[in-house]
């Protein structure tokens, strides 16, 4: 019978033996060890990178993104959208200098927040942007930034100085044939620029376990005169630190010239109270005073070449970023404390350290601790501002903080999810405030969207309102417009409604500063028709009864077709029945089995 039939295909089905069955047993016992052991290679040591905490919210788990940012209407790209977690009005009220980056940034470059982490000013650069900040060049205040291409933590670039009309001024690079770093560009009371230099070089690297014919990245600084390019000074590391002075293990960089060891990594550069110049090197935990003339080393605070007594191990650093020199023999860095995510006891911080240079003794006079307990693997910067309060960027971690001398908390931000800190996908090299006034060549942007226009002005500090004006409506040649109201300037971009009583199609939006002066008007816009479209209802109506109609015949043709080839299957099936030719019986059973 035809029953029959089917009872013994599905018994072709079951294990044809016992031994069999045993085979997913030694399935799992081979296949169960290769996943614990890849688990444990690759999974938890990505597990332990994260910063879970009890206080997490929704921002710092990455609900909004990596990177949250922020879209506009009336202007083309994204901006961060920090969280503030804690703001107290002793914060210095500068604007905040960065150049975000990394693979949740969209639009990496230079920017400029306002103390409520508004948007001010950002220029998108298709090339890695880093150490972005204002300084001071013949009286005059500069945006300048380094742009350029990063091979393994080094720069290939130039940097650039921009006026406040964000016009491009200097385009500097190296004297020689050397790539501009993008760890340094400091400009100097004479009006000079220290620049960072990488250059590779033929080295013995026996002294730290690698071949007697290596490849070093060699550190190198020079001072530049910006008006004429002429270099006034240059000091190279490897004429005056050995190689064994340093912390980087060596892991095999340094066989080949494509893959030199980076024994000494220079950062930072700046001068002493006697021209003298302040090096940080990250791989050698040092900062070094080298001669305003000579070159050579005066004395060397950390590391394994240490002049000094340190009053207490607390003042002991490592992995270093920013070195800054005070008046007052002090000086101030960034501890980045970790290379890596491994160390769970490292801990970033900013430091305070004053020296007795004749007596060699180093004393820590304070030290700034993220709420968070932050582990910055790299990068970073420390900054005091005009006010006495401490600023300080968290560098590979997308915060940054501001305190009181003493060490109290003013104010908390970050500009990432907070949990995945240590995967790096925000990051600045340095956060850093500073005053600027900027007056843009460009005119406002406007859009309008249905009863509201959205303007703003990429980089105009001084806009405080904007006030709507409409085409009086007699010559389309010549414009006039008359005043209908004027609006607060809200954030980056303003939202302003449509008054009612506004009816003409063309208007304009014009900047007014305190005083109310103008400082800029828009394009002439015109509003989006008011009417709607009598026919989209029914076309709509159409679109989803043809897609309803495509759907149902789809549907029908596949049950035919199921329905022919189940019963040429039966009747297949009847023929190799072993109780002969189908009977009458048999086509009744098929026809019951057939599917409804």
């Amino acid at each position: 019978m035809l029953s029959g039939f089917f009872h013994r295909q599905r018994w072709m089905l079951l294990p044809s033996s016992r031994s069999g069955s045993s085979r997913p047993l030694i399935a799992f016992l081979v296949i169960a060890p290769v996943l614990v052991y890849l688990f444990f290679v690759f999974a938890v040591p990505q597990i332990l990178r994260f910063r879970f905490r009890t206080d997490l919210g929704w921002y710092d788990l990455g609900w909004y993104g990596f990177g949250p940012s922020k879209n506009y209407v009336s202007f083309g790209y994204e901006s961060p959208r920090p969280e503030i977690l804690e703001w107290d009005p002793e914060c210095d009220p500068s604007f905040v200098f960065l150049a975000p980056r990394g693979d949740s940034i969209a639009y990496p470059g230079p920017m400029i927040l306002d103390a409520q982490g508004e948007l001010v000013w950002m220029k998108h650069n298709w090339e890695i942007t880093q150490d972005f900040k204002v300084q001071q060049y013949q009286g005059q205040n500069y945006l300048i930034y380094w742009e350029g291409d990063e091979i393994e933590g080094r720069g290939q670039g130039s940097w650039y100085m921009l006026d406040d009309s964000y016009t491009q001024r200097f385009q500097i690079t190296p004297v020689g044939n050397f790539d501009g770093d993008l760890h340094e560009f400091q400009i100097t009371k004479d009006d000079t620029a220290l620049v960072t230099i990488y250059d590779i070089l033929p080295a013995d690297l026996t002294p730290v376990g690698g071949p007697a014919l290596g490849w070093i990245y060699d550190g190198l600084f020079q001072e530049i005169d910006i008006a004429t390019g002429e270099l006034i000074f240059e000091w190279r590391a490897s004429d005056h630190v050995p190689l064994n002075s340093t912390f980087k293990t060596f892991v095999g960089n340094g066989n080949d010239r494509e893959a030199a060891f980076d024994y000494f990594h220079i950062n930072s550069v700046d001068k002493d109270h006697e021209g003298n110049y302040i090096v940080s090197a990250r791989h050698t935990h040092s900062i070094t005073c080298i001669h305003r003339d000579t070159g050579a080393i005066i004395w060397t605070l950390g590391g394994k070449l240490n002049d000094f007594t340190l009053n207490s191990p607390e003042t002991s650093f490592s992995w270093q970023h920013d070195a800054r020199w005070h008046g007052n023999n002090t000086l101030t860095l960034f501890d980045n404390a970790a290379s890596s995510n491994i160390d769970p006891t490292a801990v970033s911080r900013g430091m305070t350290i004053e020296l007795d240079i004749p007596g060699r003794t180093a004393t820590l006079r304070a030290a700034y601790y993220h709420p968070q307990v932050m582990e910055a693997v790299s990068q970073g910067s420390m900054q005091i501002l005009p006010n006495g309060n401490v600023f300080i960027g968290w560098g590979h971690s997308a915060a940054f903080t501001e305190f009181r001398p003493n060490g109290t908390l003013l104010c908390n931000v970050h500009f990432g999810a907070s949990a995945w800190f240590t995967f790096g996908r925000v990051v600045s090299y340095r956060t850093l405030k500073g005053s600027w006034v900027g007056h843009p060549r460009t005119v406002p942007d406007a859009e309008v969207e249905g009863r509201h226009v959205y303007v703003s002005w990429n980089g105009a500090t001084e806009v405080v309102m904007w006030r709507l004006e409409v085409w009086d409506g007699k010559d389309l040649r010549e414009m006039t417009f008359e005043p209908r109201g004027v609006f607060e300037k809200t954030g980056f971009e303003t939202e302003i409604e449509i008054p009612d009583d506004v009816h003409d199609e063309y208007f304009r939006l014009v900047a007014l500063d305190w005083e109310g002066n103008e400082l800029g008007i828009s394009g002439v816009i015109q509003r989006e028709s008011s009417g709607s479209d009598p026919y989209a209802t029914g076309r709509l109506v159409l679109v989803i009864c043809g897609l309803l109609l495509c759907g149902c015949l789809l549907a029908g043709l596949y049950c035919a077709i199921r329905r022919r080839l189940s019963r040429r299957a039966g009747y297949r099936a009847m023929k190799d029945d072993e109780d002969g030719p189908p009977d009458a019986n048999d086509r009744q059973e098929y026809h019951r089995l057939l599917p409804r």
